[in-house]
């Protein structure tokens, strides 16, 4: 085959660009939900609670902004600050409406024409879990 000088440019962008794409879908890091340790929380019991069992609980906001930063931050940004990915979770409602909505979506998710944009985290992080992310949240909460 002859030598075409033309076509090594092309190759050397080529793989500069799938090295770039590829470095960008692993700067989101490990998306495999991070397990949380509860075990210094009251134990809630398999039946699901309607209303945040440990709003302004010191030890479940600890447990609840490391759970956060393992399991949510990369998408709903940290501090809970979206970045634009997903909603920005600051302006949840407080209070057992924002209870309802919370729990509706990290148990179930959010699916739209086939396309996940949340998964569900039930079965994934126990009832202690997500609460404490609730409590959490609360702290940072924006009207």
């Amino acid at each position: 085959m002859p030598y075409l000088p033309t076509l090594r440019p092309l190759r050397h962008a080529a793989v500069i660009l799938a090295l770039g794409v590829s470095g960008q879908a692993l700067a989101h890091g490990d998306v495999t939900p991070q397990a949380v340790d509860t075990s210094t929380l009251k134990s809630l019991g398999a039946d699901w609670l309607p209303e945040n069992p440990y709003r302004g609980d010191k030890e479940a906001i600890r447990i609840g902004d490391s759970a956060y930063n393992q399991n949510c931050a990369r998408c709903h940004g940290l501090g809970g600050i979206s970045g634009g990915i997903a909603p920005d979770l600051r302006m949840l409602p407080e209070g057992m409406e924002g209870d309802e909505i919370f729990m509706q979506r990290i148990r179930n998710g959010a699916t739209r024409n086939g396309k996940v944009y949340m998964p569900p985290f039930e079965g994934i992080l126990q009832q202690e879990a997500m609460w404490s992310i609730r409590a959490w949240l609360e702290t940072v909460h924006e009207e």
